[in-house]
């Protein structure tokens, strides 16, 4: 494993971990309020591993959903994940099967809004610097989740002082980070108004998965941008010529 890197992934994660440490101690204080042990929330955060799964989740179980309603919320929220990894199966061809295991399971939005940039800046997609920015991110989250839970009740409701908040904000901030993306307007305009109305017709937690359903299919109809010439290509290319 390439240490550079390694340590590179984690300086670039710690600064995720630092914004994602209230969602893991809200998620810790909520799981305990539903009536999960320590232990429990622990172990959801530790093979879950996805805090709107997590809070979809903890909701349905402190309601006594069906296991099988449970499932299928989980699925929808985190629907979007199976379009992650294929959208980065194309940077990781290189890994061995054990490295892919890892890399998805520590696959969540920040880290790949991260990993596709840094391929798409012709930089190599290294498992050393994937798994050091996610590990920076993982640990935390489950620690944090159990230091939520121990002292859940001196926060007392969190919506009453707004932490309920964070969590949209939080997604808002991954979105804006493709704003420079082209036909980045449309899309995003578009799935933000599927979503209100799956939302106010279908209900929750279906709108998340509708709304990005409506998105990707503006951004399959839209045509591609034009190609910029490469200027550089063209000259060396009548260089030849001239020669």
């Amino acid at each position: 494993m390439n240490r550079a890197d390694f340590v590179e992934g984690l300086r670039g994660g710690s600064a995720v971990a630092l914004a994602s440490a209230p969602f893991g101690a809200l998620f810790g204080a909520l799981a305990v309020e539903n009536g999960m042990s320590l232990s429990e929330a622990a172990f959801m955060s530790a093979t879950v591993y996805a805090g709107a799964s997590q809070m979809v989740g903890i909701e349905l179980f402190g309601h006594n959903v069906h296991a099988w309603l449970i499932v299928l919320s989980i699925l929808a929220v985190n629907f979007r994940h199976v379009l992650y990894s294929a959208a980065l199966a194309r940077y990781i061809g290189h890994f061995t099967p054990v490295q892919k295991f890892f890399t998805f399971f520590l696959l969540v939005d920040p880290q790949f809004a991260e990993a596709v940039k840094r391929a798409e800046t012709g930089r190599q997609l290294t498992f050393a610097w994937y798994f050091g920015f996610a590990i920076i991110i993982y640990i935390p989250w489950v620690l944090i989740s159990v230091a939520g839970g121990m002292l859940g009740g001196f926060i007392g409701d969190p919506k009453a002082i707004g932490l309920d908040i964070l969590l949209p904000a939080y997604f808002l901030g991954i979105v804006l980070g493709f704003r420079k993306r082209d036909n980045f307007l449309p899309v995003a305009l578009v799935s933000a108004v599927a979503s209100v109305f799956a939302y106010r017709y279908v209900g929750s937690p279906w709108h998340v998965s509708l709304g990005a359903a409506a998105g990707i299919v503006l951004a399959a109809v839209l045509p591609l941008p034009p190609e910029e010439p490469d200027l550089e290509a063209d000259a060396l290319q009548s260089e030849v010529h001239e020669v």
